[in-house]
């Protein structure tokens, strides 16, 4: 009797072990992402592929003589067109992006136009996920970081604040963690004329008070100042590129801006300006007219999205060890949104129709640069200053793309 207590006890200690091994086992494949949760995928010059599982990627090495750029929010407007003249200059690109506000289709243009393996990389990934992110950092040997990814309205900012300090403010902090931990020590930061507010002098200079009035302009500010913070005690080397109003797109026309339409809303004047142009609306909403500014409109800095990139690459290339630097990148010369309209019917051929309504919350009057820092530090200076070429340029793509990157659709 004993002998035989003691075999089935034996095989019921056995029972137990295995059940629980399976168990775990099952919750850590349940833990696993997939691109069905904010997790990641990968594609290497390949179609992207929404129904795959989590890869294992081999540790990526760097590559003596290229630069290996991380870019956040690659598949969006002004992330693909830096992706694009990276690739250009013979550096490796690796997209980083959830699309949530991105296109698939800008990266399949980019992996045709850069069919080499190992070239460019398109990884399936929300910030939002630190262990997706490391994972990422840990698999892929990066030099530098660039950081678009982000939410960028400042109308839905103000309905939606939250959001936009997770998805800034926190997801910067991720980036940040999964560099320190990986040894990238490069970053280029991405962030706004939206940080000063509504200064009481212009132009704007790098040392004009930041004193953001929406969240917006609050999350991108606090994300710099955790930069900031934690670059005291490393040695990254930091560059802040603080852009006023981006338009224009690629003049060769394989790149444009492409937003989603239930974004037009809260998206950039050139897009409304398009869609009343296209008939895809019946006029443009022009808010605020009651402005301290010449026309009573509100004033920007129109800056095209072509320079915004050149400012990148040379902040890239001049980052330098325990320094954080910061600049405006924009004209220097500000233009009033009925300045703009005008320029946009110019450049489309349309009669656009306009109602003007109550200002917008959040906005501001009068906001331009003063672009001598960078002028003097980078040798940048805007070269696409024309505001109606920069809106002809960019209305050929839309025209040409009345489905975004889509497939065609009949004209309206």
């Amino acid at each position: 009797m004993d002998v035989f207590d003691m075999k089935q006890r034996s095989i019921l200690v056995g029972t137990v072990l295995v059940a629980s091994a399976l168990t775990i086992f099952g919750i850590l494949m349940l833990r696993q992402p997939t691109l069905n949760s904010p997790g990641l995928s990968t594609s290497g010059n390949r179609e992207h592929n929404s129904n795959s599982s989590l890869p294992t990627l081999s540790r990526q090495e760097h590559e003596s003589g290229v630069t290996h750029v991380l870019v956040t929010g690659g598949a969006g407007y002004i992330g693909s067109h830096a992706a694009l003249r990276l690739l250009n200059d013979s550096h490796r690109v690796t997209i980083l992006d959830n699309l949530s506000r991105g296109n698939i289709g800008a990266v399949k243009v980019l992996e045709k136009l850069f069919p080499k393996p190992g070239r460019l990389q398109f990884i399936y990934a929300d910030l939002g996920d630190p262990r997706a992110v490391n994972k990422i950092f840990a698999e892929n040997a990066f030099d530098a970081v660039i950081h678009f990814a982000a939410v960028a309205y400042v109308g839905e900012s103000t309905l939606d604040p939250l959001r936009y300090y997770h998805n800034i403010t926190s997801n910067t902090l991720v980036v940040l963690e999964a560099m320190a931990s990986h040894g990238v020590k490069r970053l280029i930061y991405s962030s706004t004329c939206a940080t000063y507010g509504e200064p009481k002098k212009m132009p704007i200079t790098e040392d004009t008070p930041q004193l953001p009035i929406n969240p917006y302009g609050k999350a991108k500010k606090m994300a710099e100042d955790i930069i900031r913070d934690f670059s005291k005690n490393s040695d990254m080397a930091v560059v802040i590129l603080r852009y006023f109003n981006v338009i224009g797109s690629d003049p060769e026309g394989r790149l444009g801006e492409a937003p989603r339409p239930e974004l037009r809303e809260h998206g950039r004047i050139s897009g409304a300006c398009f869609d009343a142009a296209s008939g895809i609306t019946t006029g443009l909403k022009v808010r605020g007219t009651d402005y301290n500014t010449p026309d009573g409109t509100c004033i920007r800095d129109y800056i095209d999205v072509n320079d915004l990139i050149d400012a990148h690459v040379k902040a890239l290339a001049n980052a330098e060890s325990r320094q954080v630097k910061t600049y405006n990148v924009g004209t220097g010369r500000g233009k009033s949104v009925k300045e703009f309209v005008e320029a946009c019917k110019i450049a489309t051929g349309a009669d656009i129709k306009v109602k003007y309504l109550d200002r917008r919350p959040g906005d501001y009057a009068e906001v331009y640069s003063d672009p001598s820092k960078i002028r003097q530090e980078l040798n940048w200076t805007a070269q696409y200053t024309d505001l109606q070429e920069s809106l002809k340029i960019a209305w050929r793509w839309r025209k040409s793309h009345t489905n975004g990157y889509g497939p065609p659709t009949d004209e309206h």
